[in-house]
């Protein structure tokens, strides 16, 4: 795995990242107090399902 597609992964991540607050920012802000009042086990539950996911599709594409 090359430096320059780490870099473009980022690039793509911080993209998808900043289309929500960007088109959507009282939504998002909402979103965010929500999320902040979760209980930590289950901000941990999705943080490790998104990390599983995102490992699997590592995987089955490189």
């Amino acid at each position: 795995m090359s430096f320059e597609l780490i870099m473009l992964t980022l690039g793509l991540v911080l993209i998808i990242e900043g289309i929500g607050p960007l088109l959507f920012p009282n939504r998002w802000r909402a979103y965010l107090k929500e999320i902040s009042n979760q209980n930590q086990q289950v901000l941990r539950y999705i943080g490790a399902c998104l990390v599983f996911v995102g490992g699997i599709l590592l995987i089955i594409f490189s």
